[in-house]
């Protein structure tokens, strides 16, 4: 049996730009998701698909396998399922679960929970949507990938950020860090949206 934990990482974020390169707890968001996956028990290995070359060095500096994906499953409106089975067809594994690294707060152990529900359902999905798991059977036979047939489960150790915009990465910073001294937020040069 062969698990792959993998991180899906595009360039071209729409609503914060280069958001899988923004620092996140001293390192780019990606590296720290790869970080948090070498953290699991349940893996064993651990890859990045990406279009983009620089998130693709990135991650090879973070020592994650990179596997570059088809232009024709990056573009904004592809739905996941089908970059996630090139990523199983890349790794031939046996199952998969992926990582949202918008949600860099989330536990390593929601990762290995994901891998083990698999042994009950072909499909799981947390709420929030951190991990998203899947068999190596439940990737080839999917039916249309805009219709999620995951078994959902609620996991508070998620953490309750979801990185899409500038006042969400400066607020999973503020719960990491808490409060640094002598910085008054409410003199901040950037103004934040309310």
């Amino acid at each position: 049996m062969k698990v792959v934990g993998s991180i899906i990482a595009r360039l071209g974020s729409k609503r914060l730009a280069h958001k899988n390169l923004m620092p996140f707890h001293g390192m780019p968001l990606v590296g720290y998701g790869i970080r948090l996956l070498e953290r699991c028990k349940r893996l064993d290995v651990i890859v990045v698909s990406t279009e983009d070359e620089l998130i693709a060095r990135v991650a090879h500096d973070f020592g994650a396998r990179v596997i570059q994906r088809p232009v024709e499953l990056s573009a904004d409106d592809t739905p996941s399922v089908p970059v996630f089975r090139h990523i199983a067809e890349s790794t031939d594994c046996t199952k998969h679960v992926n990582f949202n690294i918008n949600y860099p707060t989330c536990s390593p152990q929601v990762i290995d929970d994901a891998v083990d529900k698999l042994e009950t359902f072909e499909e799981v999905l947390t709420v929030p949507h951190a991990v998203w798991g899947q068999t190596r059977d439940c990737l080839e036979n999917y039916g249309d990938p805009w219709k999620i047939t995951a078994h959902p489960y609620r996991d508070e150790r998620v953490g309750p950020i979801d990185i899409h915009k500038y006042d969400d990465i400066l607020e999973a910073y503020r719960q990491k860090q808490g409060d640094i001294k002598d910085w008054d937020a409410n003199q901040s040069a950037h103004s934040t949206e309310s």
